[in-house]
C-alpha cells in the first residue's frame, strides 16, 4: 500500500506533513510517498528517525496554497504537489491521496488528472459527524452549493458505499436533510430528491431533522453543499464556544474547580469523541480515485490518521463498492 501524500498542503505544512507521515509510516506499515520540493522535505525528514520505514519523496516544485483560485490553480500549476500526487494516483504508482491543502484545489485537480467514476454526476466531499452511536456521514458539506435531486441520490449511493467499505456498517441507513420529519416537508429539491430516494434499494429511513443528526438517527445523511457547510461550520463553532462556557465556569470557583479536576477524565473522553484529528481525513466521493481531503489547520496527528483514513478507503475496496451500488440503483 503507498500513500501519495501533498506534503505541502496545510497551514502548518511542511512540518507537521512530514511528522504525521513519519508517524503513518511507523504505525500503519505504509508506505507514503512525500510530494513537495525535495529540498526542503528532505531538511523536514532529516529531524526524524526513519531507519526502516518507506518515505520516498517526489519532487513538485510548485504549490497550490490556501488563497489560490482552485481551479485556475490547479490547470496553470502542473508541478504542484497536488497535481503530481493525482498523476502518481492516475497512473497507479499510488493507491490513495491525502491532502490537508486547499480543498477547492484537491477537487479540481481530482477532476481534472482522474475524472468522475462512471455515471457520477457531481462528487461529494464528506464528512464524519460525531452521533451518540459513533458517527454518520454527511454529504455534501461544500462541493455543490446548488445541486439536483438526482445528485442528492447519487450522494446517497456514494455515502453508503463508504460506511459500508470504511465504517464497517452493514445495511447503512440514509437519510435527507429537511425541515421536518413528515413526507412532504421541505425544499423543492428535498421533496423531489426523497422519492428517488424511497424508490431507490437504500436503506432510506426518510427527512432528518438537525436535531436528529447527532441522534444517530441515520448513518449517511445527504443534502446541499450550502446546507452541509452551514451544519459542519455551525457545528463546529458551537462545540468550540460550549467548551470554553464549561472550561470557565469550572475554573470560576474552587468547589468548581475541585470538580472538574475530578471530571477530567470524562471531559477528555468527551474531547475525544468531537477531535476532528481522530479521524484526519474525510473522502472525496464521485472521482476515480481514493481521495481524501483533511482540514486546513491539521496537526501531526490529524495527518497521521488522515493518511490512515485514506489507507483504509483503499484496502475496503471504495471505488469498486460505489460502482457496484451504482449499479444496484440503475445509475
Amino acid at each position: 500500500m503507498r500513500i501519495a501524500l501533498d506534503a505541502m498542503g496545510g497551514d502548518q505544512a511542511p512540518h507537521v506533513t512530514v511528522e504525521g507521515a513519519v508517524w503513518a509510516a511507523r504505525e500503519y506499515g505504509v508506505e507514503v510517498a512525500l510530494v513537495g520540493q525535495e529540498d526542503v522535505l528532505t531538511a523536514e525528514l532529516e529531524k526524524h528517525e526513519v531507519s526502516g520505514l518507506k518515505l520516498p519523496i517526489i519532487h513538485a516544485s510548485e504549490v497550490i496554497g490556501m488563497e489560490d483560485e482552485p481551479s485556475s490553480a490547479a490547470k496553470a500549476k502542473q508541478d504542484s504537489s497536488m497535481v503530481v500526487g493525482m498523476n502518481l494516483l492516475k497512473s497507479g504508482e499510488a493507491d490513495a491521496f491525502f491532502s490537508a491543502g486547499n480543498s477547492g484545489g484537491v477537487m479540481a485537480a481530482a477532476l481534472f488528472r482522474l475524472g468522475r467514476l462512471p455515471g457520477i454526476k457531481r462528487p461529494a466531499l464528506s464528512a464524519l459527524y460525531p452521533t451518540t452511536h459513533g458517527s454518520c456521514v454527511v454529504l455534501d458539506v461544500g462541493a455543490n452549493t446548488d445541486c439536483k435531486p438526482e445528485w442528492l441520490l447519487q450522494f446517497g449511493v456514494m455515502g453508503s458505499a463508504f460506511a459500508r467499505t470504511v465504517l464497517g456498517i452493514t445495511d447503512p441507513r440514509v437519510g435527507i436533510v429537511s425541515n421536518g420529519e413528515e413526507e412532504g416537508k421541505g425544499s423543492t429539491l428535498v421533496k423531489e430528491a426523497y422519492q428517488l430516494l424511497k424508490n431507490s434499494s437504500l436503506n432510506f429511513v426518510g427527512n432528518v431533522e438537525g436535531k436528529d443528526i447527532p441522534a444517530g438517527l441515520a448513518d449517511v445523511v445527504v443534502t446541499d453543499g450550502l446546507t452541509g457547510n452551514v451544519i459542519i461550520k455551525l457545528s463546529e463553532g458551537l462545540t468550540k464556544f460550549l467548551t470554553g462556557v464549561i472550561q470557565k465556569e469550572i475554573k470560576s470557583a474552587a468547589v468548581t474547580a475541585v470538580g472538574g479536576m475530578l471530571a477530567r477524565p470524562a471531559f477528555q473522553r468527551a474531547k475525544k469523541v468531537l477531535d476532528y484529528t481522530e479521524t484526519g481525513g474525510v473522502p472525496l466521493l464521485g472521482v476515480d480515485g481514493v481521495v481524501f481531503i483533511g482540514h486546513g489547520r491539521s496537526n501531526a496527528k490529524a495527518i497521521k490518521n488522515g493518511i490512515g483514513a485514506a489507507q483504509r478507503g483503499a484496502a475496503g475496496g471504495m471505488l469498486a463498492a460505489i460502482a457496484e451500488s451504482l449499479a444496484e440503483v440503475g445509475l
